[in-house]
């Protein structure tokens, strides 16, 4: 294995970019950012335009090599190897077994997968890709799980399917999570909601119809950004009736 795709060179080449200019950006945009390296998860501050970049050096590296970047404390370095993770699916080029493979690390590393940003940047890419063309029992297993963050990823991975045109699991995971407790999970819902109401708007209303009037606010104002002003009063509408 070469070592320009090694765990090790990676994250020499991660923390050469951090600089404090970044990490007080990161304070504005995570609810808990640690600065302290005995953390299990902290922040050194590196831009995350420069993780993509960076990750697109690094897309053959081994699944093996990924999972190390996983266990690292380093919140950017776990990143990284999520970048890599989704840029990877999103390739034509990437085979059945090598997402076969990153998915499978991703379900048994979620343990490490434990922020929006993580969720976010392999959910659509590597766990939806995979699912395609495969039943999606997990999924739903994932939307009741414990976890936060592997709820986030339940929904999320649904973007994949959105983009083909299929909405129903969005619709029916939607069900599950619409009276979640977390804000990170209520706005991941009413995201994927809105994107799933761009291909079927009729669905997206009569969710709403069944729902409005009790779901975290939240998960509301995400859900109808798009729709035109006197549906978004309508349905706030509903919301006010409590």
């Amino acid at each position: 294995m070469p070592a320009s795709t090694t765990a090790v060179r990676f994250t020499e080449r991660i923390v050469a970019l951090q600089s404090p200019q970044e990490l007080i950006k990161h304070r504005r945009y995570f609810k808990f950012v640690s600065e302290d390296p005995r953390s299990n998860d902290y922040f050194i501050g590196v831009r995350m335009g420069s993780i993509f970049e960076l990750a697109k050096e690094f897309l053959d590296m081994p699944t093996g090599e990924i999972e190390k970047l996983l266990e690292s404390p380093i919140h950017e370095v776990r990143a990284g190897a999520m970048s890599i993770m989704g840029q990877c699916g999103k390739r034509k080029k990437c085979s059945a077994e090598r997402l076969q493979e990153l998915f499978e690390l991703y379900l048994r590393r979620h343990d490490r997968i434990n922020n929006w940003d993580l969720v976010d940047l392999a959910a659509y890419y590597v766990v939806g890709t995979y699912l395609n063309d495969k039943p999606r029992n997990v999924l739903y297993e994932l939307a009741r799980s414990e976890s936060m963050w592997e709820r986030r990823t339940a929904i999320v991975a649904t973007a994949h399917f959105i983009r083909q045109g299929e909405v129903a699991d969005t619709f029916e995971i939607a069900e599950i999570l619409v009276n979640d407790e977390e804000g990170l999970v209520n706005k991941a819902t009413g995201w994927m909601l809105r994107y799933a109401g761009d291909k079927d708007r009729s669905a997206l209303l009569g969710f709403l119809d069944k729902h409005a009037e009790t779901m975290p606010r939240v998960l509301l104002r995400y859900s109808i950004e798009k729709l035109d002003k006197q549906h978004r009063q309508y349905y706030l509408g509903m919301k006010g009736k409590q």
